[in-house]
């Protein structure tokens, strides 16, 4: 655990004397949620019912491997326990200018997504030339 501290606090640098210390960042009310999310962003609803969170947490983690941060600039996950959310798995892109872009839903498409192609369909509207790499062989 120890060498573990001392890498990430290698990656993150000690303030300068230009930056705030450490009293000041921490300073509460100095915080500013991020609200509206970021675009692009992703949002994946879940029916909590079924127990479909770590599918959900598993999809919204290798998303965010395969578009890291600026493709995609957040991924939320959002549990839903309602008679009309029964059953729902679905993932919507947000973009900059537009409303946002259904991407899967299990009941239409009859089932879960399959990685790779959800992985194209992001890809198709976020960075049309990317390559996915073995996602993209057929």
């Amino acid at each position: 655990m120890a060498d573990t501290t001392r890498i990430a606090a290698a990656s993150c640098p000690a303030p300068t004397a230009e930056e705030p210390n450490l009293t000041t960042v921490l300073d509460t009310s100095t915080f500013v949620p991020p609200s509206p999310l970021p675009t692009p962003s992703i949002t994946i609803e879940f029916c909590d019912r079924c127990r479909w969170l770590h599918r959900a947490t598993w999809v919204s983690t290798e998303l965010l491997l395969t578009f890291p941060p600026p493709a995609i600039k957040a991924i939320s996950v959002l549990p839903l326990n309602a008679d009309d959310s029964a059953g729902r798995f679905r993932v919507w892109l947000s973009v900059v200018d537009g409303s946002p872009i259904l991407v899967w839903d299990r009941k239409l498409e009859g089932g879960f997504p399959e990685l790779k192609v959800l992985k194209q369909r992001i890809r198709d509207h976020i960075q049309p030339g990317k390559s996915l790499g073995h996602s993209d062989k057929k």
